[in-house]
Formats: structure tokens, sequence, C-alpha cells
């Protein structure tokens, strides 16, 4: 039996609002199908199955809001059939086999008929009454059996449906826009907090050319429709994710007081939301994928982010962030370290700069490069090397563009 838990979609998550189920018991799942829908302060995030098998019974009901790491429903493995019951026990309504008495117990008076069941006695529930529970989303154990001996019943369930409110009554006091914002402010600012008190950050910053790149990125955007040009902000995210696979010390997580290199480089974009707030979904595998396909990949990411309708993969697998603010019109941002990674990348706004180059004197085009990276997986050697790397990328825009 393998427990389908609720995941943990970054260090500023605690808890999650179950939204919907898109299985019933019994449906077969593949890995990565979405399951169900949970909502969190930042996004409603698809969740998603990474195991093969069946349905067997679902947790936690429509509207219910648990913990990171609670069981939100069971699955069969493959071949894996249900567990066997228990040993069956007398029914309410069944007389065990009598027993003569012997000794003193032979002169005792015979105990009445139906006893009340001790306090520590499991009461009697019918198979068909737990599942019609677990549907309604009912917590069986508080239903009040009618039954012999106070046995739940199926009509017991309906009675206790009835008499609670609906999911869609719960969810007319959904938050508000203002409440999400609020409630958002304060999951960064818990997030930050933790990162700025528990990472020893080092910051570093470059100034990188960039002529030769938007130069190549217009002539091959030349030849194509608006729709299928790509922007300078996907050759820096793919110059990033290549450099960080050359220096694994920036790709992945610093977890029980070691660093965990990532299996992939999975880039977290920094996105502002329009309400507010903001959130830093990851592009799974940059490295091995050419221009268009990132750009599609970013163009969809953002469109959802700001939808608010991501997958809890994307949330969850960041493996190093880049955030890019030059649209704002910042020379240099400096970022703070999303845990449980070790690095975040920054980019500034592209400008003309007055620079020396092959020893002349002319105006390029440049943009101001940052590096904020944790002290306990790497030092400030590596992540010059690191910086070094991704400017010289930047020069040969044709090695990124498979």
């Amino acid at each position: 039996m393998i427990e389908f838990k609720m995941p943990a979609l970054g260090s500023d998550m605690d808890e999650g609002t179950l939204d919907e189920w898109l299985v019933k018991a019994g449906d077969p799942v593949t890995r990565g199908q979405v399951v169900a829908v949970v909502e969190t302060t930042k996004a409603a995030v698809e969740i998603e199955c990474w195991h093969e098998g069946t349905v067997h019974e679902l947790l936690v009901g429509i509207g219910e809001t648990v913990q990171v790491g609670t069981a939100l429903a069971t699955l069969l493995a493959p071949g894996e059939s249900a567990e066997p019951p228990r040993k069956k026990q007398p029914r309410p309504t069944e007389t065990p086999a009598a027993v003569e008495p012997k000794g003193e117990a032979a002169n005792q008076p015979a105990p009445a008929a139906g006893p009340k069941l001790g306090p520590h006695h499991r009461r009697w529930i019918s198979p068909a009454a737990r599942r019609l529970a677990t549907s309604l989303g009912i917590d069986v154990e508080t239903v009040t059996g009618t039954g012999p001996q106070g046995a739940v019943t199926i009509s017991d369930v309906e009675h206790a449906a009835a008499s609670v409110k609906k999911p869609a009554k719960k969810r007319e006091s959904k938050r508000t826009a203002a409440d999400r914002a609020t409630e958002m402010r304060k999951s960064i600012a818990a997030a930050m907090s933790r990162s700025k008190r528990e990472i020893p950050h080092y910051y570093l910053a470059d100034e990188m050319p960039l002529d030769k790149a938007l130069s190549w990125l217009a002539e091959r955007n030349a030849e194509r429709s608006i729709t299928e040009r790509v922007l300078p902000a996907v050759l820096q995210l793919k110059a990033v994710a290549t450099a960080a696979q050359r220096f694994s010390e920036f790709n992945g997580f610093w977890r029980d007081e070691g660093f965990e290199p990532a299996t992939g480089v999975h880039v977290g974009v920094a996105i502002s939301l329009r309400g507010g707030g903001l959130v830093a979904p990851a592009i799974h595998d940059v490295p091995e994928k050419n221009l268009d396909e990132l750009m599609g990949d970013l163009t969809d990411l953002v469109a959802r982010a700001r939808a608010g309708s991501l997958r809890s993969s994307e949330m969850s697998d960041p493996s190093i962030t880049v955030t890019n603010l030059g649209d704002q019109g910042v020379a240099t941002v400096f970022g703070v370290i999303y845990p449980p990674q070790v690095a975040l990348v920054g980019f500034g706004k592209p400008a003309q700069q007055v620079c020396a180059v092959d020893g002349g004197i002319r105006i390029a085009t440049t943009v101001q490069t940052s590096l904020a990276a944790d002290h306990r997986a790497s030092d400030g050697h590596r992540g010059a090397l690191f910086l070094t790397t991704i400017s010289e990328l930047l020069q040969q825009p044709d090695l990124l563009e498979k």
C-alpha cells in the first residue's frame, strides 16, 4: 500500500486546502498524472502522482485544509490487492457460542442482554458505510450509530452528510484577493526570514557584454514571425543552466546539514503576480532544450502562474533560481536564496556603457549579472568562475541554440 501525501510546494508552504479530486477509488494512475488540485497562498496547484498503481481510498475530503506530509490517499501498487480483511468479529446481532461456566462463575448471574460497549471498544462500521463516508468527506468516527449496539449504518452516514454544510457552502467564504495577497506576503516573509537566518549568503556581480548575443538574436528573429521570436531572457536562462551543469555546487539543495546535488538543472523563474507577490516555478531540464522549446515553456509558465494554475513539480523541483528585473529599469538585483536551494542569479536592465574593447573605446550594451550563493555549498572563487562562464556563453549564443 502506497500513501500519496500532501507535497511540500516550497519552503513557505506549511499546509494546503484540497480543492478538487480528479480521480476516485478504483481508478488507475500513472506517473506524472495530475490527480488533485490544492490551493496554497500563492496559487491553485495541480498535484501530480509519482507512483503507478490504483487508487485504493481517498482520505481527505474537498475543502479540507491539511498539513504538508498528510496522507491524501492510498494507492495499490501494480499487482497488489487490497489488504485482507481483519479477523471477523461477531456482529452486534450475533451471539457468540455459549461456553458452559465453571467453578465460581457458574454461581454468578448471567449478564444482561445487549450490554453497552466499553469506552475503548471499537464500534462496528459496515464497509459500505465507511466507503460512503469517505466519498462524502465525513469523519465516520464522529457519526452517531443507530444500528444494534451503536453500529454505524449507511443511513447514519447519509443523515450526517445532510446535517453538515455542503462543500459549496464552505467555499462561499473563500478568501478574497486581499486575503490571498496578505497571506502570500506572510508566506514570502517567513521564507525569506528563514533564508537570511539560516543561509550564509555571499554576493558577486559582473558586467557582461551583450552585443554579440543581441545581434545574433536579432538576425535569428528577423526570419521568424512575432509569435516565434525568442526573448533575450531565454538566452540568459539557457546560459545559467548550462553553467550550472558545469558547476554543480550551485545546482542543488542544502538538506540535513549537507549539500545534495540536483539530478537535473531545473531553473526556477521568478514571476511577479498581478495581485502582488511572486512565485518561482521551474522549467525542467533546461540544458537539454533548444531555445524555441524554452521560449514556449517560459510563455506558458508565466501565463499559468499569473492565472494561478501551476503543477506541483514546478513548485517543488527548482534547483537554482533566476530573477530578471531588467524590465523594471533596475541596473542590478541582489536576490535572496530560496531554501533549500543554494544559489540565485539576477539580471538587471541591459544598458549602453562606454567600454574599453580590443584596445579602443566604444559604446557597448552590457548587463549587470549578480550571484547570491550559499557559502556552505561553495565559495567566492568558484562563484566567480561560475559567473565568468555565464558571460562567455552569452558571447557565444550559437552554443546555446541546441
